[in-house]
């Protein structure tokens, strides 16, 4: 093993001759060992950062051979660090201080006089042990962030509008089947919801939900994210990594802005679905998986039909089931419920006390475009509480006449121009440079106007030189 395989190393000992040997002896090993005579110390050491192993001595006081020391400063360690690695060190022929200490959760045992191969391999496999339940953790942490469900006071799923009574029968009826489902809806109209409600109410609720936003994974980085990598498949692969197929197994698969999959990438996603298996990057054994897909785009069905743009086999995939989500423009009658519940929320969560919502004020509401569908209504909602005086809400709290579309407005020569051009590339760019030059460029506002992501809104201008 190379120099310095490991980060630290902390020996507590109160002979200085055993520490001094295993400082030299592990030197090689670790690129620092620190060396204490104070349990104390060494307690306060190990909150400087990462210890990979501890050499513990069993028996401190003069005489000592009970352990009883060793066994209070093993308890102590594992408090302080519940998964650090301990090697306890026992005098010679202490096997039943060993196997105790052992079941105290102590890692491994080495004996005084101790054999310095012994010891090296003892400690060498002690420490990869620590890093691989670091590396655990971490996947545990990862795996918890990729299934968590998006921040923002995200509603249930409201509305008593026949547009939206449809969306949930077929919830209902699609649910507890195995059946792949495609979600159809404008950006900002609650497809991630539909989503985990399916997964709720699904034979594989008490299983993982893993979201996978396919706008925003880059192209070199598609397969590492999606099928995992094997240590050293790459330059950057310092460490074996569990895709988001993989991590799904036995649950659900959320596939979010599938239709902004670039073309040549989606035979890849095509073959681990119909195979249900994988291949991580570097490996060369296939990785079965049973996850049911849910995906979602704010492509028209029309753009999805395109060869051009998107494959029918993978489309026909993906769409055993197909549900379509309405604009929010299409659910007026929803739209006061809506309001109501963020408005309820936001002003718990600062601290703001309710204020009325006058029947103008509502009419303006109902009566807006809202562009950015429920995802807008969210963030005006949100405006709205900050802003407001401590009586009543305004029109001007909302920002509607900030956020109003073109076609609220005075339509200018120029508006009726562009208008008049129905190509929707030249429209989507005009749209783009619109927003982007109402909001000084700021992307994250731009984004929010025209109900896209961050990622998605750099594509597109990128897309139109932008």
């Amino acid at each position: 093993m190379k120099r310095g395989a490991f980060s630290r190393a902390i020996v507590v000992d109160d002979d200085p001759d055993i520490l001094l040997s295993a400082r030299l002896l592990l030197r090689d090993l670790f690129e620092r060992v620190q060396t204490f005579q104070s349990p104390e110390e060494a307690l306060r050491a190990m909150d400087e950062g990462h210890v990979d192993v501890v050499l513990l001595d069993a028996n401190f006081g003069r005489g000592a051979t009970n352990a009883a020391e060793g066994f209070h400063w093993l308890a102590e360690i594992l408090k302080r660090d519940p998964e650090a690695v301990v090697v306890m060190i026992t005098a010679h022929g202490g096997v039943q201080i060993a196997v105790e200490a052992m079941k105290r959760g102590a890692t491994d045992f080495v004996s005084k006089p101790w054999a310095n191969e012994r010891l090296l391999a003892t400690v060498r496999t002690a420490a990869a042990l620590r890093n691989s339940r670091k590396a655990a953790i971490t996947e545990r942490k990862r795996a918890a962030a990729v299934t968590a469900p998006a921040a923002g006071g995200e509603a249930p799923l409201l509305g008593h509008s026949p547009s939206i009574a449809r969306v949930y029968s077929l919830i209902e009826r699609a649910a507890p089947t195995e059946a792949n489902v495609l979600i159809l809806g404008e950006n900002g109209t609650g497809k991630e919801l539909v989503a985990r409600e399916l997964h709720r109410r699904s034979r594989r609720s008490d299983q993982v939900l893993v979201s996978v936003d396919l706008g925003a994974v880059a192209e070199s980085l598609f397969e590492s994210e999606l099928f995992g990598h094997v240590k050293g498949a790459f330059t950057d692969a310092r460490g074996e990594r569990i895709g988001r197929l993989q991590a799904a197994d036995g649950g659900t698969l959320f596939l979010d802005e599938v239709g902004n999959l670039p073309l040549h990438l989606q035979p890849k996603l095509l073959t681990a679905l119909e195979q249900r298996q994988v291949i991580p990057v570097g490996a060369n054994r296939p990785v079965p998986i049973d996850v049911r897909v849910i995906a979602a785009t704010n492509l028209p069905p029309e753009r999805l039909s395109d060869e051009s743009l998107f494959r029918q086999d993978l489309l026909f995939r993906l769409n055993t089931v197909e549900i379509e989500l309405p604009p929010l423009r299409e659910r007026r009658e929803d739209i006061l419920l809506l309001v109501d519940h963020y408005v309820a929320f936001y002003s718990k969560k600062y601290g703001k006390p309710p204020r009325r919502l006058p029947s103008e004020v509502a009419a303006a509401l109902e009566a807006y475009h809202w562009p950015g569908n429920v995802r807008a209504l969210r963030h005006a909602a949100e405006r709205a509480v900050i802003l407001a005086g401590d009586d009543a809400f305004t029109v001007e709290d909302f920002s509607l006449s900030r956020a109003a579309p073109a076609r609220m407005a005075t339509p200018t020569p120029a508006a009726v121009t562009q208008a008049s051009d129905l190509n929707l590339d030249r429209a989507e760019k005009t749209m783009v440079e619109q927003a982007l030059k109402r909001h000084a460029y700021n992307i994250s506002l731009a984004a929010a106007e025209l109900g896209l992501t961050r990622a998605s809104l750099y594509r597109r201008m990128d897309k139109h030189g932008l």
